[in-house]
């Protein structure tokens, strides 16, 4: 009985994820309105494992994300739910606790870097405070680190460029470098918030890349947030799509792609160069879903040519496919609109 103790806790260690989000809501109270900006949503993410969230601006996709980290400031937030890091609830951890998660074991990438590096500190500062305050290296420790990572990341003579400011480097080196500060600390997941919408194509695919590559030898989490499916195309296993504060599918990245099952995912694809297949791009008619309105019914119903009128009384939970799960009534028709 001794002898099998241990072997049964690492079989449930390895059963629980990394990251879960259990019934998460998110709304901002004002005297003037209230805005439902995610609504109900779970999904988990094991360790090692990629997954994007992909939606219009708008849908929630980076408040729910923003939740995980601890960064919407409550009020006028109000956050509900759970997010849970191997099992620890991060909205019930104060702000001393949450820090030291915070960098060291979720680190997050931001859209635009110029506004994550401080302009008036030298790249050196700004990417050995992390490890210095969480792992306690010296300063020639964090130093090295910083520089062995610069070079990781493709910033050419990395330890002469560590005294150099933000100005000094390209946009696409500046991400690099925001990629290099993330990982200092090693951590277990890492959140990308659409970080290549600032840069032209082909750097674009120059990140892609290179977090792929990192996410590979690093066996790092990955959360891309992206209001684009073609840039998650060949980046991840896992997609999410939210719309209006709700996920409406989920599945493995080719089975979306292949086999769309929500008629807003197929209308995202429908928009795509790429996989619409020399055939004429289709724009999603309308407009995306006011947050301060709540309907009775589908979200999607007022843009939807699937659209019944059971789909305007009545919501549809998103429930298990087998390869995936959606959030429609009419999923049986999809055919039509792809």
């Amino acid at each position: 009985m001794m002898l099998s103790t241990p072997a049964v806790a690492m079989a449930e260690d390895q059963a629980v994820p990394l990251l879960q989000l259990k019934d998460l809501h998110i709304r901002f109270e004002s005297p003037e309105h209230t805005i439902h900006a995610v609504s109900g949503i779970s999904l988990s993410l094991d360790r090692g494992e990629s997954l994007a969230i992909v939606g219009e601006s708008g849908s929630g996709k980076t408040v729910a994300t923003q939740s995980i980290l601890g960064l919407l400031p409550q009020p006028p937030a109000v956050v509900q739910g759970e997010v849970l890091l191997d099992g620890t609830d991060l909205l019930l951890l104060d702000s001393e606790k949450l820090r030291k998660v915070r960098g060291s074991r979720i680190a997050v990438v931001f859209q635009d870097p110029m506004t994550s590096l401080n302009p008036v500190l030298d790249i050196a500062r700004q990417m050995t405070e992390a490890a210095r305050t969480h792992l306690g290296f010296s300063k020639r420790q964090a130093t090295n680190r910083a520089a062995d990572l610069l070079a990781r990341v493709g910033i050419p003579d990395p330890k002469r460029r560590l005294s150099d400011h933000p100005h000094q480097f390209s946009g696409g080196q500046r991400q690099r470098i925001c990629i290099a500060m993330a990982l200092m600390c090693d951590p277990e997941l890492l959140i990308a918030d659409e970080p290549t919408t600032a840069l032209d194509v082909t750097i674009q695919a120059q990140i892609m890349e290179l977090v792929t590559n990192l996410k590979t030898d690093l066996d790092v989490a990955i959360m891309w947030i992206t209001h684009d499916l073609g840039v998650a195309a060949n980046l991840v296993e896992r997609i999410s799509v939210m719309y209006g504060g709700r996920i409406v599918e989920s599945g493995k990245t080719s089975q979306v792609f292949s086999r769309p099952q929500h008629p807003y995912t197929a209308g995202l694809l429908a928009s795509l160069p790429g996989v619409s297949r020399g055939r004429r791009l289709k724009a999603i008619p309308g407009h995306p879903l006011d947050a301060r309105v709540v309907l009775d019914g589908c979200d999607f119903e007022p843009r939807c040519s699937l659209r019944t009128s059971k789909c305007i009384y009545e919501r549809p939970e998103l429930e298990s496919t087998g390869d995936g799960a959606v959030a429609c009534f009419e999923s049986a028709r999809i055919e039509e609109v792809t």
